[in-house]
Formats: C-alpha cells, structure tokens, sequence
C-alpha cells in the first residue's frame, strides 16, 4: 500500500460490491477508441443493438483472452484499446494476478449486458492468495466499424476501479491496524461497513505508531486523484498494530442501522463530559465521511450559538423578550417562518426556539451590541468552531461562521447563508451547550501522538443552563418532541431544515443530547429536522443509554 489506504478492508475476507450498470444501446464512442475504423472496403457497416449471439460471442473472445493475460489481444474487444491494453496489462503485470478464470453469468434482460465472476490467484514473492469477484460488461456497437464491442469502463476489470485507477500488489507502504473500541471490541469494515473510511484513514496516519508489522496486499492506486490506495486484499497478512478508539461498538452499531433508514445521512455522537467520539457513520453512495468532513448549511440547528450570543450579549434571555412575526425584513431580504407557523409577538426567546422561529431572531440580530462579527466570535470563542485547529485523529473539518454584513448575516442567525457545519460539529455544539465547557471531539488519544486539542473559553453558566433548559422544552414540548418521544433521562434536543439551491426539499438537521451523550445528524434533502434526522438521533441516544 504504496500511500495509505483510502477505504479500508481490515484483516478480513475481501468482499465487493457488482459494479457496472446497463447502458444506453446507441453509445457515444471516443475517436480513441478500439473502434477499428471503417469496415471492410464496400461492406455495409452493421448498425443498431448487438443481437444476443454477438454480445455472447464478443464478450467470449474478450474474456478468453482476458484468461490468457493477453492484455493487447482483449483490448481489441473493446472500444477504446489504449486505456484497455492498459489497464489489463497492469492486470497481469503490477497486480500480479495469474490463473485467471472467468465464469459467465445470464445475459441482462436488455440483452447486452453480461456479468461475470473472476476467480484467480494473487502472488508475489513466494507468496499467493486466491481472489474472487464479481463485476459485469456492457456490448455496444461500434458506430464507424458497426463491430460489436464491449463498452470500456475501469469497473469491467474491478468494480472498484473508476477513471485514472490501476491495480497493484507490493509491499504495505504502513502496517495494518486492528482498531478497537473503548472497551475492546475490535471495529472492522466487515462489521460496521460506514466505519470503513475511518478505519482506513487511522491506518494511514497510525499505522507505523501502532507496532504493526507491514505486509503484501493488492491495492487499488489512485494515480489520477493521487488519493491513498484502496487495499483489496491482504497476500500475506504482517502483523497488524492495535489501536484503541473512542468509538463504543454499541453506540456505532445503532448509527450504522439508524442512518441505514436514510439514503444520504449522516451522524456523529460524543461524550459532553469528555469530548469523545462515541459514534460517526454514513450512509453515502459516494462514500465520503460527510460527518466529519462535510461543509453545508446547518439550518435552525445555528439558533443554539445564536441564542448563546443573545444572551451572552444581554440581548435577550430564556425569558426575555423574542416576537415571531409572519415575517421579518433585513436589509431588503424578507425572510419567513415555515408554513403554518401561527405568529407570537408576546414569544420568550424559549417559545421561539422551541418552535424554531425565524423571524424572532432576525428581529434581535440588529440590537445594540451586536456587530456583524458578534456570531464569529461566539462561534470561535465559546464553542471552538471555525478556526482550523481540530485534531480529531483523521482530517475533519471544524466549521465556518464568518463574519459578514447584509442579508448573509440575518440569514446566518438561522444557519442558513454563508455559515458551514456538519454532524461533528453540531454534537459539540450541543455537548457545549449543555455543559458550558467546550472539549474537542477526537477519535484517538492525543497521548498516542502528542498532538494538541483546540481549546475555547465555553459558556457562562448561566448561558449552559438556559441553553440546556431551552433544548429540553424544545425535545418535550417543541419541534423536537415527536422524534424524541420515549426517550428517559435528562434529554433535549433542536431541529433545523437548510434549504439548498436546486434541491426540491430542504437538508434534515438534527442535535440532542441524552445525560453524557450528545449527537447529531443530517440527511440530504430529508425535509423537516424531525422527519430523517431526528429519528436518526434518538436512536443513538437511545443506544448510549
């Protein structure tokens, strides 16, 4: 693993996904292509769908000499035989594949598209490991010779391979990690399948530090994005170097299955008291760690450090006044309340964050001493965020309020505008909220590499304590209440819908804590905060007990 790891399989059976998918029968193909030119002189040119017997014949000839690692014969096959030649050559030579033998399945209803089992044997230095996967291939016809062609794309060869990747075997470039929880239990991707990208993004930065040994695995390198290799398959195993984690394998277990509800959810959950990580998963089809590295709008969830910097500017209070007009204007921008929200202009600040009003804070943001900066430095100096200087054990991003003048800063107030967060950063917001001390999230000891944690001044005591009253109205009486209906113990939570160009409905945002537990989570164009999110983070709170 010549550059870390990218998505990790830790110490377990290499297991994949088919990839592929059928195709448009009239395909576009590149004057590069394997093409093969004009037919023969006076022939007629073949056009439309291959029919069945040349979809079977061609992908025949192709795996045939696929078999017989005759890179250049098979690139021939398809429609673009340079990448092809290419790829199948590395196949052979870098990958270190040999006997190989490749099953054919059904033909596709469509009729073009074939899938396919490959079984073979990885070996390097003395050393051999059997491999097995599935993937498939698409026949198309070639527009200027009309031959039947198998449709390119890296996934014929690997599901796993996109655009610029290429397989290799060699030594690890790190040992391998057998990462545990808090208590022990040992986290694999097989287990916990969102883990994955921690996991490997831990081996890469801890892997030599955890007293691991390395050894030889097939790898998928990422030579276009120049990303860290994905490991396939371990050949010989080296000795994996145990690393302790935050994580508590009960509480994860219950986010990998509540954000399974979602398709492109996100959630995070920490201890308050200490700042631990207690649980990150996704539920992604681009599999990007959206809990920790994500960059979108947080929605009515900003009102916590906004009502923070209300009260700790003596603006307001939990019983202070906050009216909730139909509407409330800011510099030319009329800005709204969700639809069916009755006004109150008798509301505390407590009536209007627990029904999330918006108009109620924007009506406040303009009082004297506010600035534009004021929410920045709430943000930066009482909650720790948006100065990028988190050291969670993995690259993490630690959120953005900037300072900003005209309708950007009304629309800030309400988490909307030019404000940035994600799940990570929503559950420390809540653990600070709720216990006036910020302490920042982190996944591994810093003790393991000496590095230093973020540090911020927190909250009065008086501001946690209204804070924390605010979000237990909000988790019993308010917008919360649904989601968090049945939940014992000293809860509270708040809700938060951002609204996304282009998107036909809003992100889902959702935080709550229960006694020593704090979470949160976002689920793209999953509506209302209560309606996706919200269950998400009752379950976890549910599991931390």
């Amino acid at each position: 693993m010549g550059r870390g790891v990218k998505v990790a399989v830790v110490g377990g059976v290499f297991a994949v996904m088919v990839g592929g998918a059928a195709y448009g029968t009239y395909n576009i193909v590149s004057a590069l292509d394997g093409d093969g030119g004009t037919g023969p002189a006076g022939a007629s040119v073949k056009s439309g769908p291959p029919s069945a017997d040349e979809v079977r014949e061609t992908a025949q000839k192709f795996f045939a000499a696929w078999e017989k690692g005759d890179a250049a014969t098979a690139a021939t096959y398809t429609d673009n035989g340079p990448a092809a030649g290419t790829l199948l050559a590395a196949f052979r030579d870098d990958a270190h594949i040999t006997g190989v033998e490749i099953t054919p399945g059904e033909v596709s209803v469509s009729g073009m598209t074939v899938p396919f089992t490959v079984k073979a044997e990885v070996t390097y230095k003395g050393a051999a490991k059997p491999l097995t996967y599935r993937s498939e291939l698409t026949v198309v016809r070639g527009q200027t010779s009309g031959r039947a062609l198998v449709d390119w794309r890296p996934s014929v060869v690997h599901p796993g391979l996109q655009d610029g990747d290429t397989l290799v075997t060699e030594e690890s470039a790190t040992p391998q990690i057998q990462a545990v929880d808090r208590d022990g239990t040992v986290l694999t991707g097989e287990k916990y399948p969102s883990l994955g990208p921690v996991l490997a993004a831990l081996r890469e930065k801890y892997g030599d530090k955890a007293g691991g040994e390395p050894g030889v695995e097939l790898v998928i390198r990422h030579t276009a994005t120049q990303a860290p290799d994905t490991p396939l398959l371990p050949v010989t195993e080296g000795r994996p170097g145990k690393l302790r984690t935050t994580i508590s394998a009960g509480v994860q277990a219950a986010a990998e299955r509540a954000v399974g509800r979602f398709d492109e959810s996100s959630v995070v959950a920490v201890r308050p008291s200490t700042g631990e990580v207690l649980a990150v998963a996704n539920n992604r089809e681009d599999g990007f760690n959206a809990a920790f590295e994500g960059r979108v709008a947080p929605g009515s969830t900003m009102k916590i450090i906004t009502a923070a910097m209300l009260i700790d500017n003596g603006v307001s209070s939990m019983n202070g006044p906050a009216p909730c007009p139909d509407t409330a204007t800011w510099q030319s921008q009329t800005f709204k309340n969700l639809t069916g929200m009755k006004p109150d202009m008798s509301a505390t600040l407590a009536d209007t964050f627990m029904r999330s009003c918006n108009t109620g804070f924007i009506k406040l943001i303009d009082e004297e001493p506010l600035t534009d900066a004021s929410l920045t430095r709430e943000a930066e100096e009482r909650f720790g965020l948006g100065r990028d200087d988190w050291q969670t054990g993995i690259v993490s991003f630690d959120g953005k309020v900037p300072a900003v003048a005209g309708p950007d800063r009304a629309a800030g107030a309400i988490g909307q505008g030019q404000v940035q967060m994600n799940p990570l950063n929503m559950a420390s917001v809540t653990a600070t909220a709720v216990t006036g001390e910020f302490r920042q999230p982190y996944l591994v000891s810093p003790e393991l590499d000496g590095r230093t944690l973020a540090t911020a001044k927190g909250l009065p005591r008086s501001t946690a304590d209204q804070l924390k009253r605010m979000m237990r109205l909000t988790a019993t009486s308010g917008t919360a209440a649904a989601a968090m209906s049945g939940l014992g113990g000293d809860i509270g939570a708040k809700t938060g819908s951002a609204e996304v160009d282009g998107n036909a409905r809003s992100d889902s945002w959702f935080t709550g804590f229960r006694n020593d537990i704090a979470a949160a989570a976002m689920t793209e164009e999953g509506g209302h905060g209560g309606d996706a999110a919200g269950p998400i983070v009752a379950d976890v709170l549910r599991a931390g007990g």
